[in-house]
């Protein structure tokens, strides 16, 4: 029998040695790092996007449940029917609305209601309500139910198309304060710098 020299094993010979088990398990090391990052960075992803689309949805709920209520102000004309613009009685600034409309399905029991659209605190874009009276009453007035729109908002900004007050001249104006409602409202929200979402301009149509 020929001895083995140097310590080497011979080609037949089972096993390894220290230096082959140390790569392994080196490798096999870098191998579940890579896969730790990889699951880690893909769990970070899957957060952001469900994020970013949390907060499209918000935005995009909001630009319907505006275009809805905008869009459906109309008023009782004298004989109780809707559809007379001379007794809408709209009035709106530059920072808030105040209108008779019909709430949206999923806002509220109530269907017609005395509506006001503005900025709270916390730049919360929100809506308050109270169910609109037909008849004089000296009942106290019940507290307004107020429904968040939009949050981290900076400014409202309410614009509003129509005859300006003198009637010599039609375009936006900064204030509404009439029987009649204005031909178009614009809606535009700024949102800060450090913000992704973005929220286009909507300008809706009263009695479209």
């Amino acid at each position: 029998m020929i001895p083995v020299a140097g310590g080497h094993r011979s080609a037949g010979q089972g096993g390894f040695t220290l230096l082959e088990m140390v790569v392994v398990i080196t490798v096999l090391g870098f191998l579940m790092i890579g896969l730790t990052h990889g699951v880690r960075t893909g769990i970070a992803l899957w957060e952001a996007q469900t994020r970013r689309v949390g907060e499209t949805a918000e935005l995009d709920a909001a630009a319907r449940i505006l275009r809805s209520l905008l869009s459906g102000i109309t008023s009782m004309s004298a004989g109780g029917g809707v559809g007379n613009t001379a007794g809408a009685d709209v009035k709106g600034s530059a920072a808030s609305l105040a209108f008779v409309g019909d709430l949206p399905t999923g806002l509220g029991t109530t269907q017609r209601a005395d509506i006001t659209l503005q900025l709270s605190g916390g730049g919360r874009l929100v809506l308050r309500w109270t169910p609109h009276r037909h008849e004089l009453s000296t009942a106290p007035a019940p507290p307004p139910t107020e429904t968040e729109l939009v949050s981290k908002v900076e400014r409202l900004e309410l614009a509003y198309w129509g005859m300006s007050p003198s009637g010599q001249e039609t375009g936006w104006q900064s204030q509404w304060d009439g029987p009649a409602a204005p031909e178009l409202i614009r809606v535009r929200l700024v949102l800060g710098d450090n913000d992704r979402r973005r929220f286009p301009d909507l300008i809706a149509s009263p009695h479209s």
